[in-house]
């Protein structure tokens, strides 16, 4: 079911969006070699509490997943690209760090994520980076009223068709709203002039993900972190939107 919220329902969501991005951007700036991955999940949770928002990670238990999460924060390092579980692991200089992140504030949700180099950057990881966010912008561009689900998806792949990188069709994004994960789902690849129409209301997690030599991917040991099967790195990038009679409004975006 598909829930269209009012132009002040959305404006709360962005209340949420703003400090999703806020944290994403603070945390994102401590990722820096010898720091650890539990000290930036304790400084998520410090953040969250000081807030008053509510994880959406920290309950949550999905069929693909060995629940409940138990943090508040997806940090996923170089082979890994989603569902990052925390633990003890040193950076290291040139390390590719994914964080995501979702939280509600008032009963409203936003989520949000983004890649970075840790350190020294290597052309091909700059790349990579810079592909999903070129995705993410055209799959924004493409998200107007009276338009299609499948053109959003179909503007996502043409970006990654373009760098020359192959895109996993399992996990993708998705509506949501009061709950982290609503109807519809949103594939990064499809066909244009497809699927749902785009109405003033729907809001969306767009969130284009891959590496530049497989889509195959397999679930880590701690029954949560996916890595890519070559052992290649990974890059995501994710923005809150809401579908309005401008265009598409970005939840989550930050100066």
């Amino acid at each position: 079911m598909i829930e269209l919220k009012t132009p002040q329902e959305i404006d709360k969501m962005a209340v949420t969006g703003r400090f999703v991005g806020e944290t994403l951007a603070e945390l994102a700036e401590l990722a820096r070699p010898g720091m650890n991955l539990m000290d930036l999940e304790h400084r998520a949770r410090r953040l969250v509490k000081e807030r008053g928002a509510v994880s959406c990670y920290w309950d949550y238990a999905p069929s693909f997943g060995r629940g409940p999460f138990g943090n508040v924060i997806c940090l996923s390092v170089n082979d890994a690209v989603l569902h990052g579980l925390p633990h003890k692991y040193t950076l290291r200089d040139s390390d590719v760090l994914t964080l995501d992140f979702a939280v509600a504030i008032d009963g409203w949700v936003a989520d949000s994520a983004r890649t970075v180099i840790v350190g020294t950057p290597r052309e091909e990881d700059v790349r990579l980076i810079e592909s999903t966010r070129r995705a993410l912008d055209a799959g924004i561009a493409a998200a107007v009223p009276g338009a299609k689900l499948g053109d959003v998806s179909a503007a996502i792949e043409a970006v990654a068709v373009e760098y020359g990188y192959p895109v996993n069709l399992q996990f993708g994004g998705h509506g949501l709203g009061h709950t982290m994960h609503e109807d519809p789902h949103v594939a990064n690849a499809g066909r244009a002039g497809r699927g749902l129409v785009l109405r003033p209301g729907l809001t969306l997690a767009l969130e284009p993900w891959w590496s530049a030599t497989t889509s195959e991917i397999f679930t880590d040991p701690d029954g949560w972190t996916l890595r890519f099967q070559d052992g290649s790195r990974g890059a995501h990038s994710e923005h809150t939107i809401a579908i309005t009679e401008d265009g598409a409004r970005v939840l989550t975006k930050v100066d």
